[in-house]
């Protein structure tokens, strides 16, 4: 039992340090209130895009909208995935004015928000 613990241990100090050190894939998804209008759907698109150009610290920015047959999307249409080179510059943007600007302007529109960060594995 002592060395199961003693490796779970290691694993996950290995996991932190990669988190650290290694790049951070922040994953966002997002469903949106029935009511919401296809214009403020577009402006949340739009927004969450120039977001690249704002911060510096995102080495990438990809989005799209929900094309899967399984069905089993929950209600969420829209998903982003941000590239960052590290967990510092992850922990920038989100404090970021910008990133909170855009947070905040989404009261109202978003139904529910799924957010996962994750260190890319081959």
């Amino acid at each position: 039992m002592k060395s199961f613990l003693t490796l779970a241990l290691i694993a996950m100090l290995s996991t932190a340090a990669l988190a650290a050190d290694g790049p951070i894939k922040h994953v966002v998804s997002f469903k949106f209130k029935p009511d919401a209008s296809a214009e403020a759907i577009h402006q949340v698109e739009a927004d969450f895009a120039a977001l690249k150009g704002k911060i510096p610290v995102v080495q990438s920015l990809e989005w799209g909208t929900n094309v899967s047959p399984e069905k089993h999307d929950k209600g969420f249409t829209h998903c982003w995935i941000a590239t960052f080179k590290n967990a510092a510059d992850r922990d920038a943007y989100l404090v970021d004015p910008a990133h909170k600007a855009f947070a905040g302007s989404l009261k109202g529109i978003i139904d529910d928000v799924f957010v996962i960060d994750f260190v890319p594995h081959e």
